[in-house]
């Protein structure tokens, strides 16, 4: 009688627990790439130019160690108007996201829930410009809003002035219609039902009833999701302020970190500015983790 002998091997409960340690070795390393910059612009911003610059050979770097200090976080409000940057970005951001989402779903409403003359056309139009890089339309873009007029009111009274340069306007206006937005929109309401708008129709509901009442509350993931993106648009925005802005009164903090780069080689206090421009954004992000998650599943997925 022959005995067969099996091999020693990894036993199918082993090789799951491999296969899950394996999956949380690649995520920590692909986490630690992330974070290490980050990480590093914090630890930074606590120590003087010469720690700073010490500290680069070293794992220190990452590390709360040495002579740590909120010197660097004072000499930035000592040298600089960041209360008005500040107050600027967030102006800037919330009236973006509020008047995006108002604009952006309704025109996407019109193209993916009514029938009219040209809608074909319109979202082909629309297709076409996803794929044209931004970067091509500024130029133009500054050269129109450099002559736009606009009607001013203030202690003299009303005034019309010629130019939108070194206004908040210059920087909101020209980008409250948002092609990425728009498509976004219409890819979520292209799911919904037209059941719905049926059955409204027959109860009387006007087209804006139906947005409003229907569509506008069974589109809660879509809004979450361009809120989020258009909200880090606004906030990261440095181009188009940079070309367009030159005065002190109406600058972001993107350009107000490339302004005090500019007169100021202290690291430290460089490190400190980096870091109140992002820990507002990164603070925003996991309060709001898990609705970001799952308002980019759900507009992304399709039953």
């Amino acid at each position: 009688m022959t005995v067969v002998r099996r091999r020693p091997g990894l036993t199918v409960q082993t090789r799951a627990r491999l296969s899950v340690l394996g999956h949380y070795v690649l995520m920590s390393a692909i986490a630690f790439v992330f974070l290490f910059p980050l990480v590093f612009m914090v630890m930074s911003s606590f120590k003087p130019r010469e720690q700073v610059l010490l500290d680069l050979r070293s794992i220190r770097g990452l590390l709360p160690v040495g002579d740590l200090s909120l010197a660097n976080y004072q000499a930035v409000f000592q040298a600089t108007n960041f209360e008005l940057y500040f107050r600027n970005s967030v102006l800037i951001a919330v009236i973006s996201v509020v008047f995006s989402l108002l604009f952006n779903s309704l025109a996407a409403y019109a193209l993916a829930r009514l029938r009219w003359r040209g809608q074909r056309g319109v979202v082909a139009l629309l297709i076409i410009l996803l794929i044209i890089p931004g970067e091509t339309i500024i130029i133009p873009l500054l050269l129109i809003v450099s002559r736009l007029p606009w009607i001013e009111v203030g202690p003299d009274g009303v005034q019309v002035v010629s130019t939108w340069i070194n206004t908040l306007r210059v920087q909101i206006i020209p980008f409250l219609a948002d092609v990425g937005g728009i498509f976004l929109f219409y890819q979520f309401f292209l799911d919904l039902p037209k059941e719905l708008d049926e059955a409204a129709v027959i109860d009387g509901a006007t087209p804006f009833q139906i947005y409003r009442r229907i569509i506008v509350p069974l589109s809660g993931p879509v809004f979450a999701t361009v809120a989020i993106l258009r909200f880090l648009g606004a906030w990261n925005a440095y181009v188009w302020p940079t070309m367009t802005v030159q005065s002190e009164e109406a600058r972001p903090l993107m350009p107000a970190i490339q302004v005090f780069y500019g007169y100021v080689n202290e690291w430290g206090q460089i490190m400190a500015f980096a870091t109140l421009i992002t820990l507002p954004v990164l603070v925003l992000f996991i309060v709001f983790q898990r609705w970001f998650v799952a308002s980019v599943a759900s507009t992304g997925s399709k039953d």
